[in-house]
C-alpha cells in the first residue's frame, strides 16, 4: 500500500509541477500584457453620451 502512496504523491506533485510551470510561463505573462493594453488603450468619453441620445 505504501508503493501506492508513493506513487499517487510523485503523480500529484508532477501535475502540480507542470500546472505552475504553465501558468507561470505561459496564463500569468498573457494576463499582463492583456491589462497593459488594456491600460495603454485611450479612453472613449463622448461614446456613452451620443448612445444615450
Amino acid at each position: 500500500m505504501s508503493i501506492f502512496g508513493i506513487v499517487m504523491f510523485i503523480l500529484i506533485g508532477g501535475m502540480a509541477f507542470w500546472l505552475l510551470l504553465f501558468l507561470m510561463a505561459f496564463a500569468v505573462p498573457y494576463w499582463i500584457t492583456l491589462g497593459a493594453i488594456e491600460q495603454m488603450r485611450p479612453k472613449k468619453v463622448f461614446d456613452d453620451e451620443e448612445e444615450k441620445a
